[in-house]
């Protein structure tokens, strides 16, 4: 490849921008349930669980929602799919303003509100169409940081609804308009991308049958759904094991957030000057290292505040490589396809943790049970990416194939 053909156009970086700032926009939209959990549970008289409920049914239909986006992106392109969904998901955060009294009706809302967490999957094929081999590990972590609008919301939303109840879903609303129409403008598909003619159950089908989608999908399960677990259930924990104050503990999980967004270009980055397994191994293998430390019950102040952190700096640096291997190990046409799965997988994986790490809890009154669990399943993935994934060409096929006596040359 030429020295112009490693080098990212202007319409490269156009298309990173605006992907990136959609799906900052979209997942604040995505997330605005959350921050407000509290003070619909109050107005409600809601229970736990059914305030759990209502903030894990958008996020559990949008991570279930990349499946079809990311293979309808592959069909029709960003340039479509990511203003169309962008527009629809104003529908939703409109409804919240009017079914605030109702707590059937929220969930039904809530469904209908992952559609704004779909973007993910339409963002990382176009992307990784724009941008070439060298530069494409660095590109998609820094769209990856776009993961921040859940940060942002969990910020804003509540200071903004103190001004007005439903004064929130009108600024997302009014947001994702603007950004819809700015997009249907300035977002462009590369011309010479492979378009796909088969239906869409077939290419579903066979991105499924890729051993590689479950490969990665499991490695991104460990990488993204730790941060969505510690996410979830890193407050719970400081204020329970260490005794914090609901403000205190929800400013160091911000923090926690902060770290794995600014990481996750890191990964990326890294991703471009190493092989991306190689990345993704030694990150995990950090994150298991750190889990055990925290397993011993540290004090929260300076250790424990350390381990957590760089365990957000491992698991953030794990999600940016993993999708530098994404593309790097899959077909071009079914980068939209992979990525729906894998996305997919990696925001159900971070579910089962809090349930788990609640459930020891309640039962043997420490969490370093849960810590040693991260720890283990943190150190397979590390064993795995070094042993399997570093060995993997394009297409999820071995570089040198065992069967044959010889390598062939490069």
């Amino acid at each position: 490849m030429n020295s112009d053909a490693q080098t990212p156009t202007t319409a490269a970086y156009r298309n990173l921008a605006v992907a990136t700032v959609g799906f900052t926009l979209t997942f604040w939209a995505w997330d605005l349930v959350a921050p407000l959990a509290g003070w619909y549970g109050d107005r409600l008289g809601l229970s736990s669980f059914q305030q759990s409920l209502l903030v894990a049914v958008p996020v559990l239909v949008g991570s279930v929602g990349r499946i079809p986006a990311g293979a309808l992106t592959d069909r029709y392109g960003a340039r479509v799919m990511f203003p169309l969904v962008a527009a629809l998901t104003i529908v939703p955060v409109l409804l919240l303003t009017v079914v605030k009294d109702s707590y059937g009706l929220l969930l039904v809302v809530g469904f209908l509100l992952g559609l704004g967490g779909t973007t993910f999957a339409i963002g990382i094929p176009l992307v990784n169409s724009w941008f070439p081999p060298a530069k494409r590990g660095l590109a998609l972590g820094v769209f990856g940081m776009g993961m921040g609008g859940v940060a942002l919301s969990g910020y804003f939303t509540p200071r903004i609804a103190a001004h007005g109840e439903n004064l929130p879903f009108f600024v997302v609303a009014v947001a994702l308009a603007v950004y819809a129409v700015l997009a249907a403008f300035l977002l462009t598909d590369r011309p010479d991308r492979p378009v796909p003619t088969a239906s869409l159950a077939t290419r579903l089908g066979t991105a499924g049958r890729l051993r590689v989608t479950w490969e990665l999908s499991a490695l991104y399960a460990i990488g993204f759904g730790g941060i969505v677990a510690f996410g979830v259930y890193l407050p719970t924990y400081l204020k329970t094991w260490y005794g914090l104050d609901p403000t205190d503990a929800g400013t160091k999980a911000a923090g926690f957030a902060l770290v794995t967004v600014v990481f996750r270009p890191v990964g990326g980055w890294l991703s471009d000057r190493a092989h991306p397994a190689l990345v993704t191994a030694y990150a995990l293998g950090a994150v298991a290292l750190l889990a055990i430390v925290q397993a011993f019950d540290p004090r929260l102040d300076p250790v424990g505040t350390i381990a957590l952190l760089c365990m957000a700096a491992g698991l953030g640096t794990a999600s940016g490589s993993v999708f530098a291997l994404v593309a790097q190990v899959t077909p071009q046409a079914q980068v939209g396809s992979v990525t729906g799965i894998v996305g997919a997988m990696g925001g159900l994986g971070g579910f089962l943790p809090p349930l788990v790490m609640g459930a020891i809890y309640s039962a043997k009154d420490s969490y370093s049970i849960g810590f040693m669990l991260l720890s283990d399943l943190a150190l397979a993935g590390c064993v795995y990416a070094y042993g399997r994934m570093r060995g993997l060409r394009q297409g999820g096929e071995p570089v040198w194939d065992p069967a044959r006596t010889t390598a062939a040359r490069p």
